[in-house]
């Protein structure tokens, strides 16, 4: 049985899911937690591609590198055998301020509103990226999944039963985020990104009963 970190962590990374299936649908041709590909068509975009974005992956690229800067500060204070104690309730902060920004605001690609909206959503990813690597599960990663689709490929033949299934959930749990922010997109931003809160407040509740002391 995975433990509660193993738990938190696939939460969050179905959130991932679902935040950058919600940005590259409304917000743009751009990511929220995925910077590589901000990078890529930060690239395209300087080379003169039609149609391709310039400002907002850049936003969300600066934002994201805010978040994880800022995570030290917040980390920093927290025991160290349990990372991200404060930072969850940040990330919460964040994705919660999103929600209601595109509750109460008129967004659109191209517009203030909407670059907000990224840069907000991408410090929150920064944020927690930080965080999730100092929580030291290497097998699941919450916003990029290269590395954990190589280690699933190159380490199969040597990995653990448990490691394979950790990573293989990783790959099935952005999927899924994916999935269900196209879904949900469909029918309302402000939805979207309310159930992206609700499950970054699961994943608090889940590491705080993981780190909570035994009674």
């Amino acid at each position: 049985m995975w433990d509660g970190l193993t738990r938190t962590l696939l939460i969050l990374t179905f959130v991932t899911g679902i935040l950058d299936a919600v940005s590259f649908i409304a917000l743009g041709q751009v990511f929220v937690a995925m910077q590589t590909g901000n990078v890529i068509f930060l690239g395209i975009g300087i080379g003169g591609a039609d149609g391709a974005p310039v400002t907002a992956p850049l936003v969300s690229l600066l934002a994201f590198l805010l978040g994880a800067g800022a995570a030290a500060f917040f980390v920093r204070p927290v025991d160290p055998g349990h990372p991200g104690a404060l930072a969850g309730p940040i990330e919460i902060g964040l994705i919660g301020l999103a929600t209601v920004l595109a509750a109460v605001a008129a967004i659109e690609p191209g517009e203030f509103s909407a670059y907000l909206l990224i840069a907000i959503l991408a410090a929150a990813m920064g944020l927690r990226n930080t965080v999730a690597r100092r929580a030291g599960d290497r097998n699941v990663a919450t916003t990029v999944l290269n590395l954990t689709l190589t280690a699933f490929a190159s380490h199969a033949p040597l990995a653990s039963a448990d490691a394979l299934e950790r990573r293989g959930a990783a790959v099935v749990a952005i999927l899924a985020g994916a999935l269900c922010g196209a879904l949900l997109v469909k029918a309302s931003l402000t939805l979207a990104l309310g159930t992206a809160a609700a499950l970054v407040v699961l994943a608090a509740v889940t590491h705080a009963r993981t780190v909570a002391p035994a009674t």
